[in-house]
């Protein structure tokens, strides 16, 4: 049962992910890392089978790195969200498909833009100012949808964050004890504590 939010803001974009790694009712990590930095600017959140979600961060992560290896600079996030899209929509018509949501984060030095994508496992893409995958996404967009707001400062983002983590612990049955936040802004990705 994974869960992860993201939001964008002036200039910034926050990305959360629990920190659970659990098999059926047995939880077996605590401190599992969900959330994948790409490039400098570039973080990616990912949920959905185990197995699939590991191998498949790391396939983008090792290409988009590769990539900027190749041609001396990374790609921006409109570039890499559409290419993380077609190589899961690629996956889903072979005849091993991923079964990975993903929120995917960044923050574009050329236009000093903040971006946030939110795909689903059939490869369906869609830029939005705030994502959330999951059970906890049951309760949070609600709270996005009233709380948001695209010109608030990184304090005001990270506040509508927690009100979202607060209502997933009263409400939610099996709460996650921990989850790891990222924030990506003009200086790069950065973890932060909430």
């Amino acid at each position: 049962m994974d869960i992860s939010f993201a939001l964008t803001g002036k200039g910034y974009v926050i990305v959360a992910a629990d920190t659970t790694a659990a098999r059926s009712i047995v939880k077996m990590k605590v401190d599992e890392d969900k959330i994948k930095v790409l490039s400098p600017h570039l973080l990616m959140a990912f949920s959905g089978e185990p197995g699939d979600t590991v191998q498949f961060a790391e396939y983008i992560e090792r290409n988009i790195r590769l990539y900027q290896i190749r041609n001396t600079y990374a790609l921006r996030p409109p570039s890499a969200a559409s290419w993380i899209r077609r190589a899961l929509a690629d996956s889903l018509r072979s005849r091993r498909p991923y079964a990975v949501n993903l929120l995917i984060g960044g923050y574009d030095t050329s236009t000093h833009t903040p971006h946030l994508y939110w795909v689903d496992y059939l490869g369906t893409l869609s830029e939005v100012p705030f994502a959330a995958h999951g059970y906890g996404a049951y309760f949070a967009l609600s709270l996005l949808d009233r709380y948001h707001d695209p010109e608030a400062p990184l304090e005001e983002g990270l506040a509508t964050l927690r009100r979202c983590l607060d209502e997933v612990a009263k409400r939610l049955v099996v709460t996650p004890e921990k989850y790891k936040v990222k924030v990506v802004d003009k200086d790069g990705v950065r973890e932060v504590e909430i």
